[in-house]
């Protein structure tokens, strides 16, 4: 199967522009249901795949997100770059609405969500520390910069639970830590990319100021809406530009051996059933 390029599309984005030869490819996962068929075909001349987060018409609420399932059906569809795009909220007053902002590491605040591919039998404990793709970070963020739109590289990009946004005293607490965007989705899908050693970033496309901001009750719904539509818009001319100037050849970066030295569990003693549901994601390490 030839290398594809992954766009997970967030809140306003459930399509991609530009797309040509498009193919639904709806798959099942050891995992159960991805959020929607993906959808493949070429961009900038490249093979790539789109997912809508959230389904088509945004029926799936954060915490109902079949992540697993998800970034299982990109390895399985031959990904091997995730491109995220992301609507969030700004904890600091530099990051303005309409605002692209490349996060460099996440803080976990969600509750009782699966993050891992692994269990039943089978042990691997993966490097975190740099939590997403810096190549393709830095690359994102070129291409922000030559689509004209405003982008920061690095930061940080809390992750809550929702679906309900903060309380004021959340969104002070996070900002007395330092963060700067906060979001519902993209933590659990860097951890299982990771897991399943594929290269991974994210673009938070700023919509508005969290509650902490003196002016947030005055941004109304129709507010909200037009930055989303903006955004989304400003995201497929980055897009456009990241697929155009990734290199599909080898990765340079330690993301495609990150379970080199994870798994644990001696092979021997993994449960067949076990091992036929992660043969995708670890098979090459039980052959070598």
């Amino acid at each position: 199967m030839s290398k594809r390029i992954g766009v997970i599309g967030g809140s306003g984005l459930y399509s991609m522009t530009g797309f040509t030869d498009q193919e639904e490819v709806r798959l099942e996962t050891p995992f159960g249901d991805p959020s929607d068929a993906y959808i493949c075909g070429n961009l900038e001349g490249k093979p790539v795949a789109f997912l809508a987060r959230h389904g088509r018409g945004h029926r799936i609420s954060p915490s109902e997100l079949n992540f697993r399932a998800n970034i299982w059906g990109m390895k399985k569809l031959g990904v091997e770059w995730i491109i995220s795009l992301s609507a969030v909220g700004s904890l600091k007053e530099e990051h303005k609405p309409l605002d692209f902002v490349i996060p460099d590491q996440f803080v976990d605040r969600t509750r009782g969500r699966v993050s891992t591919f692994f269990g039943a039998g089978l042990v691997a404990h993966i490097s975190f520390g740099d939590p997403v793709c810096h190549d393709l970070a830095r690359l994102l963020h070129h291409s922000c910069l030559e689509a004209g739109v405003p982008a920061k590289m690095g930061g940080t990009y809390l992750c809550m639970e929702g679906p309900a946004f903060s309380t004021k005293a959340e969104s002070n607490l996070y900002r007395s830590w330092g963060m700067d965007v906060i979001g519902m989705t993209n933590l659990q899908e860097a951890k299982l990319a990771r897991e399943a050693e594929l290269c991974y970033a994210t673009i938070a496309m700023v919509t508005d100021y969290d509650c902490w901001h003196p002016d947030h009750d005055a941004v109304t719904v129709a507010d909200i809406i037009r930055n989303l539509t903006h955004n989304a818009e400003n995201a497929a001319k980055v897009v456009r530009a990241a697929v155009k100037a990734l290199s599909m050849g080898g990765r340079a970066c330690p993301c495609s051996r990150a379970l080199e030295h994870a798994l644990i569990t001696d092979k021997k003693s993994v449960p067949e059933a076990t091992y036929r549901k992660l043969e995708l994601i670890v098979g090459k390490y039980f052959t070598e």
